[in-house]
């Protein structure tokens, strides 16, 4: 699986002291209407209990710019719960969620449905709220390793010719 790049996103939940989260390369949409997407979550993850406790979560869509967020909420450095929010800015979404700023696309989710099979959850949720972010390259994991795809904003007014007004 590690020959198939996937966009980087950061699953959001729980709220105060209750809040943690994790990395994820399964992101997947389910359907268009109603609007809902599907994601892969290992079922002794810290954030399996905390999920089903709050039944909201948020997808953050990282851009090539926020690796060391990546690398945060995928446990690198040992950082866990609330202690994974630090150096980025947050807000709430409808449910209550974090959402980052500055994210590629933040979604607010209502936890639809988990099915449990073997060692992980297939986690089903109904999209309540969208923002989109700025239109900045998108991070991508690949071969184990981060990668990204396509121009941060300021390199394609760069390379366009185009100067900031």
């Amino acid at each position: 699986m590690r020959h198939l790049a996937g966009g980087v996103c950061v699953i959001t939940t729980g709220r105060g002291d209750d809040r943690t989260g994790l990395t994820v390369t399964s992101l997947s949409s389910l359907s268009a209407e109603p609007p809902a997407v599907m994601f892969g979550l290992n079922l002794a993850s810290s954030v399996f209990p905390v999920l089903r406790r709050h039944r909201s979560f948020g997808v953050n869509f990282l851009s090539a710019a926020q690796k060391e967020i990546a690398d945060r909420f995928a446990g690198r450095g040992g950082a866990k719960g609330p202690a994974r929010y630090v150096e980025a800015r947050w807000s709430e979404g409808r449910s209550g969620v974090p959402l980052l700023e500055g994210a590629l696309a933040a979604l607010d989710c209502e936890l639809e449905e988990l099915i449990e099979r073997h060692s992980h959850a297939i986690v089903i949720g109904r999209v309540r709220e969208i923002r989109l972010g700025p239109n900045d390259a998108a991070l991508l994991y690949w071969r184990g390793d981060y990668e990204r795809l396509g121009w941060m904003a300021e390199e394609a007014r760069i390379a366009l010719g185009l100067r900031s007004v």
